[in-house]
This record gives C-alpha cells, structure tokens and sequence, in this order.
C-alpha cells in the first residue's frame, strides 16, 4: 500500500535531495543524524514530518525528504548479484505481457529488483515465483526486497531451487529467465507454457543470444520471437539552454521476448 504524503516513521527508507540535484538514500533512526559537506540533519527532524517536506541541515542547506521510488532503490541498492536496470525491467514486463493477474516464474531472483517490479506488475491477484539457486543470494534478496517493501509480498513465493523442477510444478503462463544459460530451461518452457503464453530472457552477449534463439527454434513451439536491447539518454533543460547530458545509459543487456504457439491440428 502506498504511504505518499504520509509522516515518515522510524525504520523506514528516505530520500534526501539537495538543491544540486543530489540525493542521499538513508534509512531512519532515531538516534541518527544524516551528514555531507553542507553540514548534518538529525533523522529525528525528519521523522514525523510529511513527505515532501524541506528540511534544512546545521549549515542552513535545504533537503526535500522523499519516499524512495523503486528506481531509487534498484539504482542505490547493495547488490549481491548483477541487477536488472529499470530501463530494461519496464520494457520486459511491457513486451512480455506481463499484467494484473499473470502467474509468473522467474529465475534467478539475484538482487531482487525485477522481483519486486514483477510483483508490481501482477497485482494482488497475480503471483511470481522466483527461484534462485544460490542460498546466498537468495538471502541477499530477500533482505534487499523487506528493505524496500517492509516485507515480501504477499504475491511473491522466493524459493531456492532449480527452475526445471518449478515449472512443472507451477505451469505458469509467463516465464521470465535472467540467468546465464536459459537454453537448458527453453524445451521444458516449451513444454509447460499455455497456448499464447509468454517468455522472456535477458542477456548481456551476443553468443548467449545466439544460443537462446536456437534452442527456442529447436523446439518449434514459439511464435513472434524479437530479440532487442534498450538505450536510455537523459537531457539537461535549464532556461533556453536543452541538449543531451554527455553520459547516456548505453548496452546493459539483450532483452528475448516470445510467445507459445500449439502444434498445428489437421482437420
């Protein structure tokens, strides 16, 4: 449930923006005091005022508290494993038809970012499964989710595990794969998946894509198959003066999105 506007409470995450456009990811205690270089603010002062407020430090530097959207978190995060970047997690969840409602497994969890976008996606009548097979980032996700979310949510089922033996058991209608090799996971995604139903996979190389690609090809059971990666260049607008800032977000990874498609019946 969303708290936008509310008074910040103890424990919980904060954003601190300053007039030059920085932001500072805290989290509050009571018995804490935020410092940088325009001097410290007691996170007391913070809490119990309402989001949004602008607060100043002891050097008289103003800062605007904001709830962490989940872009902030994604990009400020202590990550264990690699991490989906927001850009490519919107346009996965779009391309792949990911909606209130959908059953979801996706393998791995790594940091928990796409999970957490995932459980967005589906709503409260949805569910995602993820399954990672690393105790140890499984661990690291599940603390990185609850630091974010308070605690898993209720739509979200973290298991540690082999993908095989989850999707034979949940028969879901979108498979999401962020993990090295997707080609073993493709003949049985084939297998379990419903007509029209939807896969997806994401991949830093070009050899990886190749492989993925085949494989689903081997199994003739996918239609509508693209394979493409997104770049995104922030602007700079002040006054008159507008042009494109000089560092852009370039290659992150190769984004594969298919559908099932059931053998042809002749009549």
């Amino acid at each position: 449930m969303t708290r936008t506007g509310e008074p910040f409470t103890h424990g919980e995450a904060c954003l601190l923006s300053d007039v030059k456009g920085r932001e500072f990811l805290i989290s509050l205690d009571e018995s804490a005091s935020f410092h940088f270089d325009k001097g410290s603010l007691p996170h007391s002062d913070i809490i119990g005022s309402p989001e949004g407020s602008t607060l100043h430090s002891s050097k008289g530097a103003a800062l605007v508290a904001l709830r962490p959207r989940l872009v902030d978190h994604v990009l400020r995060m202590k990550r264990g494993a690699a991490v989906m970047y927001p850009k490519d997690a919107g346009a996965l969840i779009t391309w792949a038809d990911i909606s209130p409602g959908s059953v979801v497994v996706e393998a791995g969890t790594g940091s928990g970012a796409l999970t957490l976008a995932l459980s967005r996606a589906v709503g409260a009548s949805g569910k995602v499964v993820s399954v990672e097979r690393r105790a140890d980032h499984a661990t690291h996700a599940r603390r990185l989710i609850e630091s974010f979310a308070g605690t898993v949510p209720a739509n979200v089922d973290l298991r540690v595990g082999e993908v095989e033996d989850v999707l034979t058991e949940i028969h879901p209608d979108r498979i999401v794969l962020d993990i090295p090799e997707p080609w073993h996971s493709v003949p049985i995604a084939a297998d379990v998946l419903p007509g029209g139903g939807g896969f997806a996979c994401y991949l830093p190389t070009v050899p990886q894509v190749q492989t993925v690609r085949e494989a689903m090809s081997v199994t003739r059971a996918f239609t509508g198959s693209e394979t493409f990666e997104i770049m995104l260049r922030t602007w700079t607008v002040d006054g008159r003066s507008v042009r494109p800032d000089h560092r852009m977000v370039g290659h992150t990874g190769f984004l594969t999105v298919s559908r099932k498609r059931l053998p042809a019946v002749n009549r």
